[in-house]
């Protein structure tokens, strides 16, 4: 019997001792937990611990996100998404931007953009504070402006500023930043390639950003297109002068090649008729040569006699 007791008293106090290591391990957090009325169990920590969950993060979240009133946030929520490996605080913040912001996001949307791969906090503030997109972009295809021709041949060169902010409603399956840079891009050279001359351009620049603008070029992408414009534009060369100057040296090379196949044809058919003169000659002699044998076979055959000699 005393050995039973002895055990049960050794089992109470290893008991106790887990009890009281857990309670040491987790009271700071679960005191601020209920200080900041976050509605976080001490039952709720212990069994974060047994999940793996970084029960110290979940807390500061939920506190971040009561303090900011979103009491409806729950714990199980900010555990399940810890688990499938997103990042909880920046979730958390960005929720808090877009309400201060008067955004419509929802903790899904938010969550569902973060596990995407996407930096949700960085889209909320692009949509709160607009981004401004150099096009072309040096840094990313090496190029420093967008080279279009107009209908007299003229080349500009063009460097537009496009601000742009984030679609949250589009930004899961948007196509990204590179995509609305090339959309633009193209825009600007076809809106200079549809103007009769330069000068139209130059005088007003404004004509590229509306005509580009009138395109909804952000369709399907992640961001919506506030303003596009035109921070430079140079002349550059003649294109069309240079494009009439390479087909006149084509057409040349062209009549050059005609005419020396009608000089090689010339010389080819002197050289036939000289040698049929040749051939021709040459049949005459043999004709010629024929004329002795005929006039003795004839005078064999008594068909040609000497004429009398003259008294």
């Amino acid at each position: 019997m005393e050995i039973l007791i002895g055990a049960a008293v050794i089992f109470a106090l290893i008991v106790l001792f887990i009890f009281f290591v857990i309670f040491v391990k987790y009271f700071n957090v679960w005191l601020q937990a209920k200080v900041t009325r976050a509605d976080v169990t001490l039952w709720s920590l212990i069994a974060m611990s047994f999940r793996k969950v970084n029960a110290k993060l979940i807390v500061e979240s939920k506190i971040m996100a009561v303090q900011a009133g979103l009491d409806r946030m729950s714990t199980n929520a900010l555990e399940a998404h810890y688990l499938a490996g997103g990042n909880v605080r920046r979730v958390v913040q960005a929720i808090i931007v877009a309400q201060r912001a008067k955004i419509d996001l929802d903790w899904d949307t938010a969550a569902a953009i973060d596990l995407a791969g996407r930096n949700v906090l960085e889209a909320v503030q692009t949509s709160v504070d607009p981004k401004v997109i150099d096009c072309p972009d040096p840094r990313r295809t090496g190029r420093s402006t967008l080279d279009g021709v107009a209908k007299n041949g003229i080349q500009l060169k063009a460097r537009a500023r496009v601000t742009v902010r984030t679609n949250l409603a589009q930004l899961i399956g948007g196509a990204t930043e590179e995509t609305v840079i090339a959309r633009v891009g193209e825009g600007i050279v076809s809106a200079i390639g549809s103007c009769n001359t330069h000068a139209e351009v130059l005088a007003n620049p404004m004509l590229i950003a509306k005509a580009v603008l009138d395109k909804s070029l952000d369709s399907q992408t992640a961001f919506e297109i506030v303003s596009i414009d035109i921070a430079d534009i140079d002349v550059g060369d003649n294109i069309g002068a240079r494009l009439q100057a390479d087909q006149a040296e084509a057409d040349m090379r062209v009549a050059r090649a005609h005419a020396e196949e009608r000089r090689a044809m010339a010389v080819a058919f002197d050289q036939e008729m000289k040698a049929l003169t040749q051939e021709n000659r040459a049949k005459v002699v043999l004709a010629e040569a024929e004329i002795p044998r005929a006039i003795g076979d004839a005078f064999r055959m008594g068909n040609l006699r000497a004429a009398p000699e003259k008294t």
